[in-house]
């Protein structure tokens, strides 16, 4: 059985650098892993692995931009159109690989996971191969600054995962770059100096939705019905399709990484022949504490 783990989610999200602890993780287990580039615009010294299958041997944007005259968005737009064209290379490409768990790094394009047929595309191709699939989708913990940001996040997670129709694990990146500070009013929305606490970060871990509709913190537009009624119908949204929810990645606690990386086994059921397996517990420490 093959596996692959799509690691999506916006630009500067940390999914290059998840992919690297991931293959560094599963070689220290002794497992057989390979990381797939399909992000065209990504730099070779971005990656402590060399990739196994690279887009860039079929197309790069820097050719396109060079050649075609695009731009970096409509060149990105194209490489990934170009390779809908030409499945059958990396069909051919994946053959090579049996029984190995394949590490798939995504472009950060975010039209890609909401509206464009690229990864809909990608995945239905990989399951006609009978690889199973899977997605994680990261979003970076500082830019959760407030309640706002922070929705917006979970609706663009939502989106993806409607659109990808796989398996799904969200996470929130970058925790280590969060201070555990316990002395922090939980209700402040925005960071203090500058620096998330782990206070202010746990609440986003499992969303509720009534951070949105309540008073306290940064409204922009505090007299605006409108703005109201709106925070209100994306209130009974998460509240009506509770799908979304994060685990915390801290890449320089190994227990982070095991934790996701047990998450991502369970959801695919990892090892065939072997019992199904529980994910490891989620040990939150300071993350759960009272918020």
């Amino acid at each position: 059985m093959r596996y692959a783990v799509l690691v999506t989610g916006p630009a500067g999200s940390g999914k290059t650098t998840f992919a690297n602890a991931f293959m560094t993780h599963l070689q220290t287990l002794k497992r057989s892993a390979n990381l797939v580039n399909l992000d065209p615009a990504v730099s070779d010294a971005s990656y402590e692995y060399q990739p196994a299958i690279d887009i860039k041997e079929l197309v790069s944007l820097e050719d396109v931009m060079s050649e075609l005259n695009y731009g970096p968005n409509g060149g990105l737009v194209y490489c990934f159109e170009y390779l809908l064209q030409n499945m059958d290379w990396l069909e051919e490409e994946l053959g090579g690989y049996d029984d190995d768990y394949l590490i798939v790094d995504c472009p950060g394009q975010i039209e890609l996971y909401t509206h464009h047929p690229f990864l809909p595309t990608l995945v239905q191709n990989l399951q006609r191969l009978g690889i199973r699939t899977c997605a994680v989708y990261l979003i970076e913990s500082q830019f959760m600054e407030d309640k706002y940001k922070f929705f917006s996040g979970v609706l663009s997670a939502m989106s993806a995962m409607v659109n990808l129709e796989v398996p799904w694990i969200n996470v929130m990146s970058k925790m280590d770059l969060v201070t555990n500070n316990s002395q922090d009013d939980p209700s402040i929305s925005l960071p203090r100096n500058g620096v998330r606490t782990q206070k202010d970060i746990a609440r986003y871990l499992d969303p509720d939705p009534l951070l949105l509709a309540s008073h306290r913190g940064h409204d922009p537009n505090p007299t605006n019905p409108k703005f109201h009624a709106l925070n209100q119908a994306l209130v009974q949204l998460i509240e009506e399709h509770p799908l979304v929810s994060f685990l915390p990645l801290d890449l320089t606690s190994p227990d982070s990484i095991e934790t996701v990386v047990s998450h991502i086994d369970y959801t695919m059921q990892y090892g065939e022949d072997e019992e199904p397996k529980e994910p490891k517990d989620l040990d939150e420490g300071d993350f759960s504490d009272d918020i």
